[in-house]
């Protein structure tokens, strides 16, 4: 076998031209004297499975973005908890078993955490899709006992009521526009650039609590341009503190492991966004 003499990583997905993972990465790696190459690659779903098969032992890991969560998770040998509950992840390591973390999670609840947010009762979601239950299970961590979520189609959001049974969080599943009744929090998951209708949105915000919007470029989104007086987050703590944890999860193999002189890696990385 031929010697390996560097460390590969990338971040795949489809588009991928707009990934900021590169830049945090490359940032946190200087920080902590790592020299180790992290590109982007433009992979399709259909082509996943054999460009994953095709990579070498230089590969250490792989961050994944859409449409590649769902296939990530399917072909990994093992997963973490937050990955097992979501049935996504967008984070690889390669070892002697592929495993599978999704660090979404637990980068919302950091994001949270830095705006002073670390326990929660009632919260709002947008959307349905995979950020959804990312976020279901991120509040969750955080105390919520209920959850509304609100979506297009509440027929394709079943999961996600069955999600809350799994971790003890009473979910409704309703339309956008559906009677809603105050909450700390509403986290918007819908794709960057979606404006909803004033009829929609103004009871949205009246009863919203603070607002964390997935959403970061353009900023203020949509949401957060009408959001009043309550504060309104946006995404790009959470695209910050997933690249941390993905970090250290390449390095330690645990996304809960902190990284050597962490808050000097998190100050170059957020100087690089």
């Amino acid at each position: 076998m031929r010697e390996v003499t560097h460390t590969r990583l990338a971040v795949w997905g489809d588009p991928i031209a707009h990934s900021k993972s590169p830049q945090l990465h490359a940032a946190a790696y200087a920080v902590l004297g790592l020299d180790w190459e992290y590109g982007r690659r433009q992979v399709t779903e259909a082509a996943f499975r054999d460009t994953i098969a095709s990579l070498d032992d230089s590969w250490r890991g792989l961050s994944l973005t859409m449409p590649l969560k769902d296939e990530a998770h399917r072909i990994a040998e093992t997963h973490d908890r937050h990955a097992e509950l979501t049935g996504v992840a967008n984070t690889l390591l390669f070892g002697d078993r592929l495993a599978a973390f999704n660090t979404d999670v637990g980068g919302i609840v950091d994001a949270l955490g830095e705006h002073g947010i670390h326990r929660l009762d009632r919260v709002r979601i947008l959307g349905g899709g995979a950020t959804a239950a990312s976020a279901l299970v991120a509040v969750a961590d955080l105390g919520v006992a209920q959850a509304e979520v609100r979506v297009r189609r509440p027929e394709r959001a079943a999961g996600l009521s069955d999600l809350g049974a799994r971790l003890g969080v009473d979910v409704e599943v309703d339309t956008l526009d559906a009677p809603s009744g105050d909450v700390d929090l509403t986290v918007a998951t819908l794709p960057s650039g979606t404006a909803l209708p004033e009829e929609v949105t103004t009871p949205l915000a009246a009863r919203g609590g603070a607002l964390f919007d997935v959403a970061y470029a353009p900023w203020p989104s949509a949401l957060a341009r009408i959001w009043g007086d309550a504060p309104a987050i946006s995404g790009l703590g959470m695209l910050l503190f997933q690249a941390v944890r993905q970090i250290r999860v390449f390095l330690h193999g645990d996304p809960e492991t902190s990284l050597p002189d962490e808050a000097a890696v998190v100050a170059a990385m957020r100087a690089a966004l």
